[in-house]
């Protein structure tokens, strides 16, 4: 049975599938993607490009019967259209289903059942939103076998589609790729890494601050202020009910067609009430456009010089941006893109509207499984670390959970909490060197006695992955039966290629660094982890091991000068009683006297 590729769009939507060696897209009768638009009337429902042209006629009466990008509206309990309130999630399986009858009937591919599909997702959305999308696919009567990150899927299908993959591979090995996804509704970006025969996420971002829908709010905005500024009493005039509805429409043309012409003209008809002429009409620029909408192109822009500095590169370092999603097409946005990279290293896909479709076809056909890229490690005391999840774990698909459960002990309870820190180094793969740069992922704090001695205060986490490539932690303590829980849907992974490659071997060994190796930015803030996974008194702050075995600081037994100095730090000083960091102590035991004895003052002398 043949899974199909599924790009549900904010804008549009399209199904691809791979027959032989290429790929088929299931577009509409105008030889495009699916309009992701849907209008109630009555008993009737209309999808996609039928209910697109809606928003462009006037007196229909439409504007509170059409929902336009409803992928934006998961995650809400219910919304009103046309005033009957309606789920999100049923919207979503309107659209859906539409665009898989339309595959379905087509002739291209006899018997299409398109009833599981590789879907592919922003990389920023969360846990529940994607939970509702499968609930969503399901009541359309399509299973989602796996989800796949947007600009993921967008390379993968790129590099597929290559002549000769093998030489493909070999030509970007080692080398950086940057996927720059900016569409309707998300601007997404991957940075990956072709390694060991794997397409690898070296790290992602996203936002939905820039989406393409908001350009066409700015554009609207600008385009009523400048014509109500040619008018008398221009701000006292009001503007029926669906008019702005179709300005925003007329506004999205206007903006496709500045693409590739110097003015476009808008134009909407019944737009203003009590006037003899209450059409709308002006004419725009090229320049216009892109006074309008320089910031959110400057902001979208400064995602990828943040997505590189996160990572520790340059945009020399890139060999390839792949440019991808309907606003990469504005001459504004591939300038700016020009500037950063260069014009050879820029490519700005002329099957920008299908590829991320193409990409999920060609992952469902190689039965490419997803794999975590990096480790998700539990931060120890004294900074060292252990994988929790390892690089390389094959990511479950539909209804499969991968899952593991720890014992750890609390290093140090007297503040009553044990502190949970889960850390993804920033170098993808197991090999993972002890002082790499880790980023932190989520902190969870349970509650633990306070009196209790080291090592006593026993506490467990469970780490749990599900289909919808969502990361779950538990953690509880023991004896105080404390629990916190946390959902990280922010992973990196991992996608084989059809080709011979050397997989990447899973490791548990634990990796120990010095604490004055870790690496950290100025202005972090650094949690001190109180979790262990062995008994180990070098683990234990000095002050806190005093506390209950005064004998381990014997001089005779030679105990680390580590602990000696933490102990002595919260200590008062013996003959001022001031505390060890406070600068009016000057008595031997201070750090600085104890550097030079003889030359420090007398006790008296710091009273």
């Amino acid at each position: 049975m043949a899974v199909v590729g599924f790009d549900f769009g904010t804008t549009n939507s399209l199904i691809s599938i791979v027959q032989g060696d290429r790929v088929i897209s299931f577009n509409d009768e105008q030889g495009l993607p699916i309009p992701s638009v849907v209008s109630y009337e009555g008993s009737k429902t209309v999808v996609g490009r039928q209910a697109r042209e809606r928003m462009s006629k006037a007196g229909l009466g439409v504007q509170g019967n059409l929902v336009r990008s409803p992928k934006t509206l998961l995650g809400k309990e219910s919304v009103y259209v046309g005033g009957k309130e309606r789920s999100p999630v049923d919207i979503v399986r309107d659209v859906v289903q539409f665009v898989r009858s339309e595959a379905m009937q087509t002739r291209t591919v006899k018997n299409l059942k398109a009833d599981r599909a590789v879907v592919t997702i922003p990389v920023n959305m969360e846990g529940r939103r994607r939970s509702l999308l499968r609930d969503a696919f399901r009541a359309a009567g399509i299973s989602i076998v796996q989800f796949v990150h947007e600009p993921l899927a967008a390379l993968y299908g790129y590099l597929r589609s290559q002549d000769d993959l093998k030489a493909t591979i070999r030509m970007f090995d080692r080398k950086l790729v940057l996927v720059f996804d900016w569409g309707g509704g998300t601007l997404d970006l991957t940075l990956c890494r072709v390694v060991d025969g794997m397409l690898v996420q070296v790290g992602n971002d996203g936002t939905d601050d820039v989406g393409g829908d908001l350009f066409d709010e700015e554009i609207r905005n600008e385009v009523e202020k400048r014509v109500r500024a040619q008018m008398n009493h221009a701000g006292e005039v009001q503007v029926h009910e669906d008019a702005r509805t179709r300005l925003m429409h007329e506004c999205e043309k206007a903006k496709i067609d500045l693409s590739g012409r110097s003015n476009a003209n808008i134009f909407v008809q019944t737009f203003f009430h009590e006037f003899e002429d209450p059409a709308l009409d002006l004419t725009l620029s090229r320049d216009d456009l892109e006074g309008i909408v320089a910031n959110l192109v400057t902001k979208g822009i400064s995602r990828i010089e943040h997505l590189l500095a996160r990572e520790g590169y340059s945009t020399t370092s890139v060999s390839l941006c792949l440019a991808t999603g309907g606003i990469v097409n504005m001459p504004l946005v591939k300038a700016r893109l020009h500037e950063l990279f260069g014009p050879q290293r820029v490519h700005v896909s002329e099957r920008s509207a299908s590829l991320i479709s193409e990409g999920a076809a060609w992952v469902a056909h190689d039965k490419a499984r997803l794999h975590l890229a990096k480790n998700v490690e539990l931060t120890l005391a004294r900074n060292s670390y252990m994988p929790l999840l390892n690089a390389g774990l094959e990511m479950p698909i539909e209804s499969e959970v991968c899952k593991d459960s720890f014992t750890v002990y609390c290093v140090d309870p007297t503040d009553g909490h044990g502190k949970f820190q889960l850390v993804s180094p920033h170098r993808a793969g197991p090999k993972v060197m002890p002082d790499d740069k880790r980023r932190t992922l989520a902190n969870l704090v349970v509650n633990v006695d306070r009196k209790a001695a080291p090592f006593k205060e026993r506490l467990q986490l469970d780490v749990a992955i599900d289909d919808n490539l969502v990361l779950v932690a538990k953690a509880r303590s023991l004896n105080m039966r404390g629990l916190a829980e946390v959902e990280i849907h922010d992973l990196e992974f991992a996608l084989h290629f059809p080709s011979d490659g050397n997989e990447w071997k899973h490791t548990t060994t634990m990796s120990d660094s010095n604490e004055d190796n870790a690496k950290h930015e100025p202005g972090d803030l650094v949690m001190r982890s109180n979790i262990a996974a062995q008994e180990n008194s070098l683990l234990v702050p000095g002050e806190v091991l005093y506390r209950f075995d005064p004998r381990y600081f014997d001089m005779r037994k030679s105990p680390p000068q580590l602990q000696i100095d933490e102990k002595l730090y919260y200590e008062p000083c013996v003959y001022c009683r001031r505390a060890s960091n406070d600068p009016l102590c000057r008595c031997l035991t201070s750090a600085a006297s104890r550097a030079s004895t003889y030359d420090s003052p007398s006790p008296g002398s710091a009273l």
